[in-house]
């Protein structure tokens, strides 16, 4: 893939429009925003079928699942603002590089590499499966909106 420089204005508003969105349906007040300024804890990484999976998580780990997919050239920070609110209203939320981004990673040379929205859906059936999530609620932007 082509490093592509990331544009943080559209980047913050489509973050803060997601944010807003989510908060009013959830009825999430207070200190929503002091919430939504908040960084990812360190990345988590689990085998996950044809990859080794980086991910974000927030919330608990026995709540109801919420997975949050990005696009391109996008990466799990488009939901940087939008993860602790989710959390804060008893999800756990799972932020995944997709393939080809952040540390994901191929566990094999041999795979051959694969941008279809079809390989996007079964690598997210994989993790949720890595993580022992049986339903999730799945939610995304680009080119994971599509998947």
């Amino acid at each position: 893939m082509q490093d592509t420089p990331i544009d943080p204005a559209r980047r913050q508003l489509l973050s803060t429009i997601a944010a807003t969105v989510i908060a009013g349906r959830l009825g999430t007040a207070g200190n929503a925003h002091a919430q939504a300024t908040a960084a990812f804890a360190p990345l988590k990484e689990v085998d996950a079928g044809l990859l080794r999976v980086g991910y974000a998580e927030a919330g608990r780990p026995d709540a109801p699942a919420v997975l949050l997919l990005h696009g391109w050239p996008y990466d799990v920070h488009a939901y940087a603002e939008v993860t602790p609110l989710l959390a804060a209203a008893g999800y756990r939320v799972i932020v995944p590089y997709l393939r080809g981004y952040g540390t994901t990673r191929f566990l094999s040379d041999e795979t051959v590499r694969n941008g279809q929205q079809s390989a996007l859906a079964v690598d997210m059936i994989a993790l949720l499966d890595a993580l022992g999530i049986r339903q999730a609620v799945i939610g995304g932007c680009d080119w994971g909106a599509r998947t």
